[in-house]
């Protein structure tokens, strides 16, 4: 009887420790690393990241197959859970940026035309992470060049410079702007 007690009490215990940490956003693992639960808005991101890494790599038929996934994340991205301001001007991006999306997936072989909609899908990304934010570190870069001198900013997991817009022909053009 002690020992069902025992074991009783050490159960509650556990559970009283762990178990209060099961509805938070960081969850232990078994190894003892901790993990940060994704953002709603990282399957876009993770989808804009292989596209963004298909032009650097000079590839318009991965561009439209990371194009194509870009749209399908836009689909099962749930706006409801935001103010309705929010709601609106995300329907707005996500309507626009799909709509690029839909250019880039349509113009494989014509990859020039692919990175001057990329351009666009990466402003209204920026503009999606500023009311959604991501659990993944990204920096904003700059290439200077891009557009006629106009240049043009895109998002990238690392601080290393591999240029989307002009790929190999000037694959480090560019400076980081800020991490978000």
């Amino acid at each position: 009887m002690k020992l069902i007690k025992l074991i009783l009490g050490l159960t509650a215990v556990l559970f009283l420790t762990f178990g209060s940490y099961a509805n938070t956003s960081i969850n232990s693992s078994l190894y003892g690393m901790v993990t940060v639960n994704p953002s709603k808005s990282d399957q876009i991101v993770s989808a804009y990241l292989q596209l963004k890494n298909a032009l650097v790599n000079d590839d318009s038929k991965a561009a439209a197959i990371a194009a194509k996934e870009i749209i399908k994340a836009f689909k099962s991205f749930d706006i409801s859970e935001y103010s309705s301001d929010e709601e609106a001007e995300l329907a707005d991006i996500i309507e626009n940026a799909s709509e690029q999306a839909e250019h880039i997936s349509e113009n494989v072989g014509n990859i020039e035309h692919q990175r001057e909609h990329f351009e666009i899908i990466s402003n209204d990304i920026i503009d999606l992470l500023a009311i959604t934010g991501s659990s993944i570190t990204l920096y904003q870069t700059r290439c200077p060049m891009f557009n006629n001198g106009k240049g043009g900013i895109w998002l990238s997991e690392t601080k290393e410079i591999k240029n989307p817009f002009y790929g190999s022909k000037m694959l480090t053009c560019g400076s980081v702007q800020k991490e978000l």
